[in-house]
């Protein structure tokens, strides 16, 4: 019961903050997030289906790996994308200015994947990912996320410019930190996750 709350409210949260806060500026969030909100820029593909189709592959994984992670990440992806879709009419019920929205949808996007986390579930197949090389390489799965993060917002800066880029920096940094406050509350160096 604990577990479906979290996932709910979490989700609910993540998907306001990148609805209301990340869209109407164009924004990038790292990860499977991240990817989502390129292609709709871009293609105007929904970015909540596009997170799920993507995962598919690193869920597959899962299942033959590590059962129990797949089982306590599946919810997460399905209920966060979505939502993430469903929440979509939101995109253009607020505006406030750009620095505003970074950290407002940041702590909002934040907060979501954080109580989710805490209970095992992923919004995304790059949070599978890195969980599953850490487990398997003993990679340390804050770097990979960090890793992946950074890739995606850069293939990203050609798509949303320059202005827009920036304020992701703020956008998804304010996202780590509370991530990681609301996750992993005794390791808040923001790449001891465990």
């Amino acid at each position: 019961m604990k577990s479906g709350v979290s996932i709910a409210i979490g989700s609910l949260l993540v998907a306001s903050g990148i609805n209301m806060f990340f869209v109407p500026h164009h924004f990038l969030d790292g990860g499977m997030i991240g990817i989502g909100l390129l292609t709709y820029y871009w293609f105007g593909l929904p970015p909540g289906l596009t997170i799920i189709v993507l995962s598919v592959p690193l869920y597959a994984i899962a299942f033959y790996k590590d059962r129990s992670l797949f089982y306590r990440s599946v919810h997460g992806l399905w209920i966060s994308s979505l939502m993430i879709d469903w929440l979509h009419p939101l995109s253009d019920r607020v505006y406030l200015a750009p620095l505003a929205c970074a950290l407002l949808g940041g702590a909002t996007v934040g907060i979501g994947i954080g109580l989710m986390l805490r209970v095992g579930a992923a919004t995304g197949g790059s949070d599978l990912l890195a969980q599953l090389l850490g487990r398997g390489f003993g990679f340390n799965p804050g770097k990979v996320i960090f890793l992946f993060d950074s890739l995606v917002l850069l293939a990203g800066l050609s798509v949303i410019g320059g202005e827009a880029f920036l304020y992701s920096l703020v956008a998804i940094s304010t996202v780590g930190f509370f991530t990681t406050l609301l996750a992993y509350p005794t390791h808040n160096d923001g790449f001891s996750f465990r």
